[in-house]
């Protein structure tokens, strides 16, 4: 039997759902269990049909961009799963100002811009994510993040299919947090840099490139840095003083390279990822005090209940 939610998606959006999807490689983990649908939008008129469908099936939606920063639940996800599209890409450069799309890859992105002879951005070629993405949890590496730059976001409501323009301030940019709303689906956005030369912008680049190639496990599926820092300190620090480098679970592991980086192997399960994690928040509470909070988005039912407030209490 069909599914029906699918047959309503594919009504309006042919040949672009993928019913039961498998999402493990959609993320840079490798791991987890399918979407009931992934759609791949390529304007709004899209994701005004996701959002339509969702709602009258009360179902969650979510964008994945590059999964950089997700966690999948081996079960899978009940949901509808958004990858933004082609139409969601490209760039324009107005002197320092940049509008651009949502699908941008921020490496990709910070490169042009670097060409382009703009500064200031360096820092997104050590962020595999989108720009999307970058937005949402104001991502930041090297000592910069969005808030930095941002002027404003251009959103798509899923719960009523308008594209609205967001000033920066109303995203209320924090560490690693934004208070856009879930069904607001970042589509482009405005930044605003610095001219400056491009050979030193590019020299910049290959010297945070080469740091990342000595210090993180980039040829290892992993999700980037799983914990936030706590005011002060830094994660990888507390991990590797806890004995965290030791953690091994099923085919996760910590990273022998960065504490606060968890690498898999092939047929690891997200489930050895959360056991990986919890051990990880244990031995940091129990060492120094210090509770951790996952930085990973996750997605979808874990039998183990959840990974924060505190050790030993999860939700």
């Amino acid at each position: 039997m069909s599914d029906p939610v699918v047959a309503l998606l594919e009504r309006d959006l042919h040949g672009r759902v993928r019913p039961e999807a498998p999402l493990a490689a959609q993320t840079t983990l490798r791991v987890g269990g399918p979407a009931r649908a992934l759609v791949v939008a390529e304007d709004d008129h899209d994701l005004a049909v996701v959002g339509r469908v969702a709602a009258e099936h009360r179902l969650p939606v979510t964008v994945v961009g590059r999964g950089s920063n997700l966690l999948v639940a081996d079960a899978g996800w009940p949901g509808i799963a958004i990858l933004l599209g082609a139409g969601f890409r490209g760039r324009s450069v107005h002197g320092a100002r940049v509008r651009a799309g949502a699908a941008e890859p921020l490496p990709t992105l910070a490169v042009q811009l670097a060409d382009a002879g703009l500064t200031g951005f360096a820092w997104a070629c050590a962020v595999p994510g989108t720009l999307g993405g970058a937005v949402r949890m104001n991502a930041g590496a090297h000592g910069g993040d969005m808030s930095d730059h941002l002027v404003e976001v251009e959103v798509v409501r899923l719960s009523s299919g308008v594209r609205e323009t967001w000033p920066a301030a109303q995203l209320q940019l924090g560490y690693r947090r934004s208070v856009l709303p879930s069904d607001a689906v970042v589509v482009a956005a405005v930044l605003e840099l610095a001219e400056g030369d491009a050979a030193t912008v590019r020299a910049e680049i290959a010297e945070i490139r080469a740091w990342r190639r000595a210090h993180q496990p980039l040829n290892e599926p992993n999700c980037g840095s799983v914990f936030t820092n706590p005011p002060g300190d830094a994660a990888g620090r507390l991990i590797d003083a806890a004995g965290g480098k030791q953690i091994a679970v099923g085919g996760a592991r910590v990273s022998s390279r960065h504490a606060n980086f968890v690498v898999t192997r092939p047929g690891a399960r997200s489930a050895d990822v959360r056991a990986v994690l919890r051990e990880v928040r244990t031995r940091v509470w129990e060492h120094a005090g210090v509770l951790l909070h996952t930085e990973v988005v996750m997605l979808g039912d874990f039998a183990d209940g959840g990974i924060d407030p505190s050790p030993g209490r999860e939700r």
